[in-house]
């Protein structure tokens, strides 16, 4: 009987065996043949691909580099072959041209990036909407005044426009709307437009108030087009990117684009349901000085010759108004270069020289909590001295700013003294480490065309990736909830 007990056992052991071989549990050979080394030079079969797919609309130029190369009115498709240099004349314009860099980078293909461009939208984990909105408030809009002026109050107007029988309801008059049907980058007004504008003769000049109209009709028509796209309708525009780093970038339309992934530099102007950490993307500005990269002197501490810097606009709205009051506080010392100034050419060049020669630069809270003057230091290899309470930094799951920043708080850093008093007392053997890691991180805020491996580009791209696991939930949530959904009202 105990012979049968043994012989069932065996048999039940050699049949457990035997299914958990078949089914893969056990690998045999590294039981038996410890030694033995499997191959690996093949990957997985379906081993997901680490790159961001993402799919670039083929807008019009007029949406991007038409305003940059603007001699060039063919209307041709975007390449590698055709892209324009950024202007090196455009001084100060340069800190808002993120949507210019992401834009090149998905028109440089190379292997082994962060981000590949897909021409079929099927294959996409997101979607590139390419309208360069800041370069647009910067040529079209600039001359928006606060929303109490009867033009800014016009322009708000315009979100009630609607098509009627093919005509365009507004309350400017035939100029304007024959303006907009001659620049209409979308639809088929285009040509009537011409039409109707050469019949009209000097009767449409082109004045600054409608080429402020005119920026705004550019987003109407970008916003019409996108929403009769099945992809925005699939998922609400939550997996679209829009880069909007100028603070009044799509100023009137931009609850239009509240559930999108929108590229910012910071949440100053705008409520949580608008702009938020949660699904948008912090970026850098791009740095208007020139990257320091020859600085190996063999005492950089002492040659630095300056405690703290700051040269820049010192009357500013918001929390910029500590800087009128750090004037005061920072009067006076002999190491402190405190200088209100504006960025002309030759005074960008003068900032980067002060940055070069000094231990900290300032970057207090200007119009929004961040600036150009952050990233400048980083590049400058300036330790960056923090006052801003309200700042969101980039890249910040992936760099810790401590390492190689300073905050003060603002209550802090109004206290008369306390801040020359801290940063005098600051170890040299600390702030030669800030230093170096400050050399080490610099190449994270470069902005470049072509881009290269763990640029600013490429970070901004990671940063999209890390998004879209909450994109796919809102989604998911937005197609079962049969109420208005309870958490936005929190």
């Amino acid at each position: 009987m105990y012979r049968k007990l043994l012989l069932t056992f065996i048999f039940v052991i050699i049949l457990l065996l035997s299914y958990s071989i078949f089914i893969g549990n056990v690998d045999v050979r590294s039981y038996f043949f410890p030694h033995l080394k499997l191959s690996t030079s093949a990957p997985a079969p379906c081993a997901p691909d680490s790159s961001l797919r993402v799919f670039m609309y083929d807008l019009p130029r007029r949406f991007n580099i038409g305003m940059i190369d603007r001699r060039n009115t063919a209307e041709t498709p975007v390449t590698v072959d055709n892209w324009p240099s950024w202007p090196a004349n455009w001084g100060l314009k340069k800190q808002h041209s993120v949507e210019y860099w992401m834009m090149g980078s998905l028109l440089h293909e190379v292997e082994g990036r962060e981000v590949v461009r897909v021409s079929d939208p099927e294959l996409a984990n997101a979607f590139f909407v390419p309208f360069f909105s800041s370069l647009s408030f910067n040529t079209h809009g600039h001359t928006m005044k606060d929303p109490a002026t009867e033009t800014d109050h016009q322009l708000q107007v315009l979100r009630h426009l609607s098509f009627l029988g093919g005509e365009l309801e507004c309350k400017f008059g035939k100029c304007d709307y024959m303006i907009y049907l001659f620049y209409s980058p979308i639809g088929n007004g285009r040509d009537e437009g011409a039409k109707r504008f050469s019949k009209l003769g000097r009767m449409c000049q082109v004045d600054a108030v409608r080429l402020a109209h005119l920026a705004l009709f550019l987003m109407i028509d970008l916003m019409k087009f996108l929403k009769e796209s099945k992809y925005w309708q699939r998922s609400g525009g939550r997996d679209h990117v829009f880069p909007v780093t100028h603070p009044n970038a799509f100023r009137f339309l931009r609850d239009q684009l509240n559930d999108s992934i929108q590229v910012v530099v910071d949440f100053g102007r705008y409520p949580k349901r608008m702009s938020n950490l949660n699904k948008d993307v912090v970026s850098p500005y791009v740095h208007v000085v020139e990257s320091f990269t020859v600085d190996e002197p063999q005492d950089p501490y002492e040659s630095r010759s300056t405690l703290l810097f700051f040269r820049g606009r010192t009357y500013r709205k918001d929390e910029g108004i500590v800087r009128v009051k750090l004037a005061k506080i920072l009067s006076g010392y002999d190491d402190v270069h405190y200088e209100r100034s504006v960025a002309t050419e030759e005074n960008i060049k003068l900032s980067s020289k002060g940055m070069r020669s000094s231990k900290f630069c300032l970057h207090p809270a200007g119009d929004t909590p961040s600036s150009c003057r952050l990233f400048d230091a980083i590049v400058s290899h300036c330790v960056p001295v923090v006052v801003s309470d309200q700042i969101e930094l980039p890249f910040e799951d992936e760099i810790d700013y401590s390492q190689f920043s300073i905050f003060f708080s603002t209550k802090e850093a109004l206290q008369p003294g306390y801040m020359v008093d801290q940063l005098r007392k600051f170890p040299k053997e600390k702030w030669t480490e800030m230093w170096k890691q400050l050399k080490n991180v610099s190449h994270h805020y470069e902005f470049q065309y072509p881009p290269k491996r763990e640029d600013a580009v490429s970070m901004l791209w990671r940063q999209v990736k890390h998004k879209l696991p909450g994109v796919s939930l809102s989604v998911h949530r937005s197609r079962r909830l049969k109420i208005p959904d309870w958490l936005l009202r929190k």
